[in-house]
Parts: C-alpha cells; structure tokens; sequence
C-alpha cells in the first residue's frame, strides 16, 4: 500500500505550535481592541513561537483600525461584506499553521487561545463551545434563547455534531481552508464553514468556553432581521449535506429519517455481511463511509474519494486511496473482496474485473453488488429515487449491467456463483467464489 495516500488519524499535536494566527473581525471596536491585543500577546508570547494579530476592519475611517495598529496587530479593511466578509478576508490573509478566530469585544476570553492550543490534536477545528459540560455563559435568557434554538435547528437539521456551531472562538488547521470555499456574508458563515468542513470529511471537537458579556460598544448581530438569509443558508446546506459527496452520506444514510432509504441500506447491511462471513484477510473496494466497513476495523479499505477516507478514520485504520482498475494489494492476498456498489458508477473496462481475480486467494470470496438493470423493479425504483433524493447516486450510474450480464463478466475472469439476493427485487448482491487464476 502506498502510505503517502492514507488519510491519517488527528495526531497528537506537539506542545507547543510553531506559528500561529489570530483573526478578528472587528467592526466599532476601538473600547475593546487594545486590551484585548494587550491580552492577545501576553498569551501568545508563551503558547507558540511565532504569531500574528489580524485585525479586520469594516472601513478606514473605523477608529478600532488605528488602535489595533498601535496595539501591535495587522489591520486589514475589508472589502467584501459583513461578519463573513471580514472572517473570510482574515483567514485569506492569515499565514500561521493553525488559525483562532474570535471576537473583539473580549466576550471571548484570550487566555482560553491555550486551552485551544493545547486540543488542537483532537481534530483538525476546534470549538469553544458553551454547550458542552464545564461551560459557562454570561448572557441574558432571550440571548441563551435564540442561541439555544439557532444550535438546535442547524444541529439537527444540517446532522452536524456540534452544540455550539454558531461559536465564532475556534482553532482551524489551516489545510482545511485549501478546500473549502466560504459564500456567507453574515453570522450564518458560521454554520457554513462548520458544514463544509465537515462534509470534507475533517474532524470538529469542541472543548468548554467561560463566555462572558461583551466589554464595551454594542453587538452587531439582528437575528429577526437576518432570519430570511439565515433560512436561505440553512436550504443550502442542507442540500450540501446531503450531497452523496458529502463524507458521511453513506454512514447516515443506515440511520437515515426517511424509511426506505433507512430500509434499503439496512438490507444491503445484512445481505453483504451474511455473504462476506468468511475467515481471513478482508477488502472493501470503493467502501465510501459505510457501515459494512465500519463493522470490520480490520478490514482493508479503498477508495477514490478521500473526504469519505477523512470520515472513516474514526473506525478503521487501514485505508488506502486508490482504484479500483489499479488496486495497490499484493497479488493473491485477500480472502474475502468486498465490492458493493461500485462498478455501476464507473466506466466497463475489461481490468476491473481481472483486478477482483488477481487479489484474491484462489477459493477466495467475492461479494459484488448492482442494481440490475434487466429487472423493472430497478427502473421503477430508480425513476422514484431521482425524485425523492435528488442530490443522491441515482444520476451517477453511469454502466448499467444485469443479473446475466454480471454473472457471464465473473466466469469469464474465473468466478463461479455460490448464491445471490436482491433488496425489493432491484438490487442485486451476487456472492462468488474464485475458482481459477489468470494467466499474467
């Protein structure tokens, strides 16, 4: 295996971070900027080797620009918009190897920039979160309370695991910022960012927070009047979330809301894993984030799309990226190859066969799994799902094979069918066994 494509686990971060940045949007915030760059450094000094303050503010004439410019930090006068305007253009401009964004009216306490520093090795973001055990929060009760139901809609609606995803105190590695792209103007960025991570496949935690309330000036934030764009960001990334892309589409989709997809990927469950019961060495070949490998934290898994690798470092340890035209596994190695729900997605060629052959022991156990195309059921079943799961696999299926099809591609490499089952008629898990070997 080629251990330069493994998409490593978190690793526990060295004690003392080489350069880090910290960012602040800061709009009217000349009361508070100086004391909290005074504390800023104070903390700084001591956590991290090197660092940098980036101050950004809304316009020149902002007089929190000219204090924070004394104070020892970089201003930047923002051009895009809003809050996530000014957050985007300040993680654009930052340099450190990890980046805290907070806020400038030191409701976010800076000596907690060390608690953060010392977790960055529980994920690649970190959240100071006020609703987790050890927290506290001075705000009034109607703040706690749009705070609270703010959390409560996004958390569950956009299956984000995070208490507090509208906390703006946060440690990011900055590799996360390569791959994303940030779009909101407000608060909502927030949320945004939280779901692009983690759709990528990165690793969020979230440690306590001691907030307190603001120092001087007045809050920027007007939910009531920023409640049609907030609803109009939480449509957009519901959608993202539920994009097959999405790292953990497959894994949700066992538990999922909606019965039939719940039925269906529970079926597939049980069928693959009955087939797959053979002692050994095992392979899952486009195993996305599923819960048939999570099952098997010893199994080999291989696939192209790393944000699902990124995912299953939870679960399981040895995870290669690479093709299934060209599997990176010794020749005659595997005892059981699972390959569910792969080759209806990827052009025919006559190698991805050969490939199933080459890596397995002879007598060796394939399970292999399609919708068959031969079958109405399939059709029907699938005109369906493209309506009820627009954003699901149902448009990716770009080779469609039937029962017979498949079975005549396996004996032609050397397979002989042991048994096979369909999930509602449509789907079709053939279990086969290897009974000859390829010439080279």
């Amino acid at each position: 295996m080629h251990a330069s494509e493994r998409p490593l686990p978190p690793q526990p971060a060295p004690a003392k971070p080489r350069f880090v940045s910290v960012v602040v949007p800061a709009a009217d915030e000349a009361d508070n900027v100086a004391e909290l760059a005074r504390r800023l450094h104070d903390v700084l000094g001591r956590a991290c080797d090197e660092y940098e303050i980036v101050v950004v503010v809304p316009s020149p004439e902002d007089r929190t620009g000219p204090v924070a410019s004394e104070s020892g930090a970089r201003v930047i006068v923002q051009k895009r918009p809003g809050y996530g305007g000014a957050l985007k253009e300040g993680l654009l401009a930052a340099r450190g190897d990890w980046i805290v964004t907070m806020d400038a009216d030191l409701s976010h306490p800076p000596e907690q920039i060390e608690a953060l520093l010392a977790h960055r090795g529980d994920g690649e973001v970190v959240v100071c979160s006020r609703y987790v055990p050890g927290a506290r929060a001075e705000v009034s009760a109607w703040r706690s309370f749009l705070s609270t139901v703010l959390n409560r809609v996004y958390g569950r609606l956009l299956a984000i695991p995070v208490r507090d995803s509208s906390s703006g105190f946060r440690i990011y590695d900055r590799r996360v910022f390569d791959e994303i792209e940030i779009q909101g103007e407000k608060y909502d960025v927030l949320q945004e960012i939280l779901v692009q991570i983690y759709c990528r496949g990165w690793t969020v935690a979230e440690i306590p927070i001691d907030y307190r309330e603001r120092a001087a000036g007045e809050s920027h934030a007007r939910p009531f009047r920023w409640a049609p764009h907030f609803l109009a960001t939480l449509l957009r990334l519901f959608k993202l979330r539920n994009h097959f892309e999405s790292a953990d589409y497959d894994s949700r989709a066992h538990d999922s809301i909606i019965p039939p997809q719940r039925y269906w990927q529970r079926k597939r469950y049980e069928i693959v894993q009955r087939m797959a019961d053979h002692p050994g060495r095992r392979l899952d070949v486009g195993c996305g984030s599923s819960r048939i490998i999570q099952s098997r934290p010893d199994s080999i898994g291989i696939d192209v799309c790393l944000p699902k690798l990124r995912f299953l470092r939870r679960t399981n340890p040895l995870l290669v990226r690479a093709s299934t035209f060209d599997l990176p596994i010794a020749t005659a190695s595997i005892d059981v190859l699972v390959h569910s729900q792969v080759i209806e997605h990827i052009p025919y060629e006559p190698r991805l066969f050969t490939e199933m052959n080459r890596v397995l022991k002879n007598g060796g156990t394939l399970v292999i799994g399609t919708p068959d195309y031969g079958r109405a059921q399939w059709r029907m079943i699938e005109a369906a799902y493209k309506v009820l799961m627009p954003h699901g696999y149902g448009d990716d299926h770009i080779t469609h094979y039937t029962r017979q099809s498949l079975i005549e591609e396996l004996a032609r490499v050397g397979f002989g069918i042991r048994r096979y089952a369909y999930i509602l008629g449509g789907e079709l898990v053939i279990e086969a066994e290897k009974r000859e070997s390829l010439a080279p």
